[in-house]
């Protein structure tokens, strides 16, 4: 497959970024979509503040009207931590508003390109958190409902030759994870704790599975979440 134009959220960083390269590597055209700006991005680099629904409404459907898009890969994330008892509501509205509303943004904004195609890519990045991990309340509350999004809009487009799923990466060597989990702390430790590979993932590793997502040869998986992961989503031991 060459050629396939994708709309990727968060992609100027970790793992936005390095499926970025990967795509273009592969003779694709990327449209990144982040806050800054980065000279060297391999592809086309739009400054867009997804955490103003109505802006990013109108640069989703401008975009939507500038390229003849094959797909979109929704990775952009936004995380704050509490314990439950001290999780304020705030937050979980930022967090769902960074989380979800682009999701669906992006989505119906190239949706009728897709269906005119008869062909499209939908992949929406959620996480390991989702099946429970301490401090993530509001941020698993907001990639559980990308989940959810996937598995209905998997069902919805499936007779349109459009598959839709979802990658859950487990902590990955990342700019957001390390905001939240520094070198040597204890949070580092616990998530390492429930890891039975005792690692962190790279962002290459993910950004390999979203891209056979993305490919003509996964044309027949729709409405699943790929857990990348070192083996967490499987069993794990507490610290």
């Amino acid at each position: 497959m060459t050629g396939r134009t994708f709309l990727i959220t968060g992609a100027s960083k970790g793992i936005g970024r390095a499926l970025s390269q990967r795509l273009t590597d592969s003779g694709h055209h990327v449209v990144g979509v982040a806050r800054g700006q980065d000279p060297e991005f391999p592809g086309t680099l739009v400054s867009i503040d997804l955490n103003d629904s109505k802006a990013s409404a109108e640069a989703f459907a401008d975009l939507a009207q500038r390229y003849s898009f094959d797909g979109v890969v929704n990775n952009v994330g936004l995380v704050r931590l509490h314990r439950v008892g001290e999780i304020e509501l705030n937050d979980v509205e930022d967090m769902i508003r960074v989380n979800v509303h682009p999701t669906i943004q992006s989505v119906q904004a190239v949706l009728p390109t897709l269906k005119a195609k008869g062909w499209g890519r939908i992949v929406n990045i959620t996480s390991l958190v989702t099946i429970g991990v301490a401090q993530r309340s509001g941020y698993a509350a907001a990639k559980a409902a990308v989940a959810s999004l996937t598995r209905t809009w998997a069902i919805e487009l499936a007779e349109a030759g459009i598959t839709v799923n979802a990658v859950a990466p487990g902590p990955v060597e990342t700019e957001l994870f390390r905001q939240n989990t520094p070198v040597g702390s204890e949070a580092e430790a616990r998530f390492l704790s429930m890891i039975p590979m005792r690692r962190l993932g790279k962002p290459e590793e993910i950004s390999a599975a979203i891209a056979f997502l993305l490919s003509e040869e996964a044309g027949f998986i729709t409405g699943q979440t790929l857990f990348v992961d070192g083996g967490g989503s499987i069993g794990r031991t507490a610290i």
